[in-house]
């Protein structure tokens, strides 16, 4: 990727507290990040664009399907946990090793 020398003004603390974490020479790769997660986080819709055009858009049915979905993988979930809880409840104690 081509760069270009940039000037921007910083608060001095978390710019010197970023300094101090990342070394010699690491500023600029942290704000190349801290820039590039931030573009990242200004683009929610654009997936949901992408998906749309290919797929056409979420229908109130297909929302209710994936909640129905939703809720009987969480019931499966809890009844899985309240069968280890109960198994591990019936489980004979095992004798502990000397040490």
């Amino acid at each position: 990727m081509a760069t270009k020398k940039h000037f921007v003004t910083l608060p001095e603390e978390p710019a010197e507290a970023v300094r101090a974490e990342v070394g010699p020479g690491g500023f600029s790769r942290y704000v190349t990040h801290a820039v590039e997660r931030r573009r990242e986080q200004d683009r929610p819709g654009e997936l949901a664009d992408w998906l749309e055009a290919g797929y056409g858009r979420v229908t109130e049915e297909d929302r209710a399907q994936a909640e129905a979905e939703r809720r009987e993988i969480e019931r499966e979930h809890v009844e899985l946990a309240r069968s280890c809880r109960a198994a591990a409840e019936n489980a004979p104690e095992r004798p502990r090793e000397a040490v």
